[in-house]
């Protein structure tokens, strides 16, 4: 009797790494998990040990297939958290430094410098992206300065820069390959969104040079094979690189323009497929969704730094037992915030707003205000933010986006998805998958090794989903709304004020 065949699809987050085998039906039929430490050496520093996520991948890659003893992996698919950098010894693979997380501002003097330099559009109009410490650019500049030669070790190509896809192919290759994919290089601030290609002029820019660089490729694309690690058997192809929302947008079967999605994180991600870039007027980026041989479809996206953040954050400076589970039923048992508003700026604003300077503000307190109040205000602040990231996208992608998809970790929470569909005042349409950027990417590594044929045999697959339609009247949707804008302009003039 034959074995089944599997893909092995990992998604390596920043909180965890997540190893799931999935069969042709699109069900996982194992699944395992490895937690993982954020260090924050600094007041606005966040980082990690670029030996912890490679070391994560293998054990829960170990685990899925402990699981299914009989299972042969057809292709591994990749899925990774976005942005965060990583340099390394080309010779030996040890990391040369930490892996710079995405939520970093070490490199915030840096990109005011690009500001005074009056650099922000020629780079936005490039690479879609407007100038932040979240992308990859100027980390990967951070590391090189702090690394002994690192700019001349990187010329001569001694050193390998690149996001976490490009990392974990290393190590899954044994070495033998350093490519990113077209997704997660367009998070960088390096790549030619037109071309799909390191940008010379962006390289000059921010000082890094192109030897140190992986090569692009599409998404879905035989990238090497596994060398052989712990069950992992040598010579099986890795089929597919792509950033964690990416990759949920494509688990969504969200193939076409029209549709959007929220991939409720730490922070979150909302994003529009479209079939060319199209340059925001409305503070969004613009990225690459995923690339195919012979195709690239492109994105708007608007990047949240903090919404299940700010959920957690609450649950320790409350010191609650449970975390974010016990905010969220806290906030679950008032029917609404008491005209409480968080705005979790704790590191600045993000999309739309893009703007730094913003702090974070509790405002809206009575004599009357409990703890639950407060918890519930901070479960809402989620849903405005995501609102006006989705009022931006319908304005740049000039579409109806009549219905919001929605995944990750938040997305559990009924009373928010509620909420999010009221503050909306359009469906949200909840999946039942938990591991959605995984089957995202297992969907692309498959598309490669003709383990699936086409979008269409993907679409047909069952998906499923819980739908919450709007109920709130428009006069207390406007009341909220203005009040979450007044909340917003306190926060922005926190410290200018």
């Amino acid at each position: 009797m034959s074995r089944a065949k599997l893909i092995l699809a990992v998604d390596q987050g920043t909180t965890n790494t997540k190893a799931l085998l999935v069969d042709r039906t699109g069900s996982a039929r194992a699944r395992a998990s490895r937690p993982l430490a954020v260090s924050f050496p600094r007041p606005g520093w966040v980082e990690q040990d670029a030996r912890d996520l490679w070391t994560s991948v293998k054990e829960a890659a170990d685990e899925c297939l402990a699981q299914c003893g009989d299972a042969e992996i057809a292709a591994v698919g990749v899925s990774n958290q976005r942005e965060s950098a990583v340099v390394w010894d080309r010779l030996t693979g040890a990391p040369a430094g930490p892996c710079v997380i995405w939520q970093c501002r070490r490199t915030a003097a840096f990109c005011d410098e690009l500001h005074v330099r009056e650099l922000d559009g020629l780079i936005r109009r490039r690479s879609g992206l407007p100038v932040d410490p979240l992308f990859s650019a100027s980390k990967i500049r951070w590391l090189l300065d702090h690394i002994a030669d690192g700019a001349a070790r990187a010329a001569a190509g001694d050193l390998c820069a690149g996001t976490v896809d490009s990392w974990l192919l290393w190590n899954l290759t044994g070495g033998a390959t350093h490519a990113t994919d077209a997704s997660n290089a367009s998070r960088t601030q390096l790549l030619n969104l037109e071309q799909c290609q390191w940008d010379p002029e962006l390289l000059d820019i921010f000082g890094i040079p192109a030897a140190c660089l992986p090569e692009v490729r599409p998404s879905s694309n035989v990238f090497g094979t596994t060398a052989g690690f712990g069950r992992v058997p040598a010579g099986v192809p890795v089929a597919s690189l792509i950033g964690d929302s990416h990759a949920a947008l494509f688990g969504h079967a969200a193939f076409a323009p029209g549709a959007v999605k929220a991939t409720y994180g730490t922070g979150s991600s909302l994003m529009s497929p479209l079939d060319r870039p199209v340059m925001s007027a409305h503070g969004l980026s613009t990225t690459v969704a995923w690339a195919e041989p012979g195709r690239v479809c492109y994105a708007l996206e608007g990047n949240i730094t903090n919404t299940g953040g700010a959920v957690q954050w609450l649950g320790d400076f409350l010191n609650l037992d449970g975390g974010a589970e016990t905010v969220a039923a806290l906030a679950a048992s008032v029917t609404d915030s008491g005209g409480v508003y968080l705005v979790p700026a704790f590191a600045g604003l993000g999309a739309p707003h893009w703007d730094a300077g913003a702090r974070g503000v509790l405002c809206g307190l009575t004599r009357g205000t409990t703890p639950a109040h407060v918890a519930r205000a901070t479960v809402d602040s989620i849903g405005y933010q995501v609102a006006d990231v989705f009022q931006a996208m319908r304005q740049d992608a000039g579409l109806p986006l009549p219905a919001l998809f929605a995944d990750g970790g938040a997305s559990r929470n009924d009373g928010l998805m509620q909420f999010q569909a009221d503050i909306l005042a359009c469906p949200v349409i909840r999946s039942a998958s938990a591991d959605l950027s995984a089957i995202g990417a297992a969907w692309l590594a498959g598309l490669a090794t003709g383990y699936w044929r086409s979008h269409e045999e993907l679409e047909q697959r069952p998906r499923a989903t819980t739908r919450f339609e709007p109920s709130m009247n428009d006069a207390l949707r406007d009341r909220l709304l203005a009040g979450w804008r007044d909340a917003l302009g306190r926060s922005r003039s926190a410290v200018s004020g």
